[in-house]
C-alpha cells in the first residue's frame, strides 16, 4: 500500500461500526502485488473513533472522517470527490467486509485496457466459503426491472461467462475509471444504499462505456456484514427491507419500466404478508414505509451528484 503523488489507483473504503472487518481488509490489500496504490478510508462516523484506530494501525492510508453516516453512496462519493481532486486515473470502491487475492487489482486493469471499458468488476465469493460464488456481475432485464445477480451461488470452479460484458457491476468491488466519473457522475446519494450500483450501471452504459468482468481477478465478500445484526425480528435490519423497497421503486421510476410496477408491487406484498404472520411489524412498517417513499418522493435523475 502507498501514498505516493503518483499513485494512479485510489481505492474506497467505507467504515461504518465495522473496524474488525475494515481491518482485515487492510491487512489483505497490504499483500497485494499491484501497482502504486493509495487507501483512502472514509468513516462514516462510528460509534467509536474507529476511523483514527485504522490510521494509527496503518498510517499511509488517507483518512476521511465524516461529521453523520452519509451511507454507502455518500460515503463513497466522499471518497470519489477526494480521488478526483487529487488526480487519480482510477477508483476501486471495495466493501470493507472484503479479503482480497493479491493478483486482483491488476487482473482488474488488464480488463480496462480493453477498448471502451470504464468499469471492471471481479468475481467474489464468500468469505465463509470461498470456492462458492457471492456474485459474477448482474444483468438487468428492462421488462420487469430486475437487477438479477449472475453467478450466484455457483461453484467457483465451474462458472465461467458467457460473455464479458454486464449489464451491472455491483458496488462490493468495482474499479471505475476518471473519465467515467468526471463524464457520468458520482453514486446516486438519495438511495443511501441498495441498488445504487444498479443505477449507477444504467447510467455508465448508457453513456457509451462497457462494463467487464475480470475473470481472474478473485476476492472474496462477508455478505452485507453491516446489515447483519441479531435483533427481536431476525438478522437483518427492518432498514435494509425500507431501503430494498424504496430503491426498487425508485429505480424504475427512473428507468421507466411500467410493467415493474406490478411485478415488484405482488413481491412486496407477499413480504408484507409473511411479516404480518410472523408478527415482524417492525419490518412490515418498513416495507410500508418503503413502498410510500419510493412511490412519492421526487427523483432528480439528471444530477451527476459531483
Amino acid at each position: 500500500m502507498a501514498s505516493t503523488p503518483e499513485s494512479s489507483v485510489a481505492i474506497i473504503l467505507v467504515n461504518w461500526n465495522g473496524f474488525a472487518y475494515t481491518k482485515a481488509c487492510l491487512e489483505s490489500l497490504e499483500k497485494a502485488n499491484s501497482p502504486v496504490f493509495q487507501v483512502v478510508l472514509v468513516d462514516n462516523a462510528s460509534q467509536e473513533p474507529e476511523g483514527e484506530r485504522l490510521k494509527s494501525l496503518f498510517p499511509q492510508l488517507h483518512l476521511i472522517a465524516n461529521s453523520e453516516n452519509l451511507g454507502f453512496t455518500g460515503g463513497n462519493n466522499v471518497g470519489i470527490r477526494y480521488a478526483l481532486a487529487q488526480g487519480f486515473d482510477q477508483v476501486l470502491l471495495l466493501n470493507n467486509d472484503t479479503l482480497v487475492d493479491p493478483n486482483f487489482l491488476n487482473q482488474l486493469q488488464a480488463c480496462l485496457q480493453k477498448p471502451g471499458y470504464g468499469v471492471a468488476q471481479p468475481l467474489i465469493c464468500f468469505s465463509k466459503d470461498t470456492k462458492t460464488l457471492w456474485s459474477a456481475g448482474g444483468k438487468w432485464n428492462s421488462l420487469l426491472g430486475r437487477a438479477i445477480t449472475l453467478g450466484d451461488r455457483m461453484p467457483l470452479s465451474r462458472y465461467h461467462a458467457k460473455s464479458p460484458e454486464l449489464d451491472w457491476a455491483t458496488g462490493c468491488c468495482m474499479l471505475v475509471t476518471r473519465e467515467v466519473l468526471l463524464q457520468v457522475g458520482l453514486l446516486p446519494e438519495p438511495y443511501f444504499a441498495y441498488f445504487e450500483d444498479v443505477e449507477w450501471s444504467l447510467r455508465i452504459r448508457k453513456a457509451g462505456f462497457k462494463i467487464g468482468i475480470a475473470e481472474h481477478a478473485v476476492i472474496y465478500h462477508e455478505a452485507g456484514a453491516a446489515s447483519k445484526k441479531q435483533h427481536a425480528e431476525g438478522t437483518l435490519s427492518p432498514k435494509v427491507f425500507y431501503f430494498h423497497v424504496r430503491n426498487q421503486l425508485f429505480l424504475i421510476r427512473e428507468q421507466q419500466v411500467y410493467l415493474g410496477f406490478p411485478y415488484h408491487l405482488i413481491r412486496f406484498a407477499f413480504w408484507g404478508a409473511y411479516f404480518l404472520i410472523r408478527g415482524r411489524f417492525q419490518k412490515l412498517s418498513a416495507v410500508f414505509q418503503g413502498l410510500k417513499h419510493g412511490l412519492l418522493v421526487p427523483l432528480n435523475p439528471e444530477k451527476k451528484w459531483l
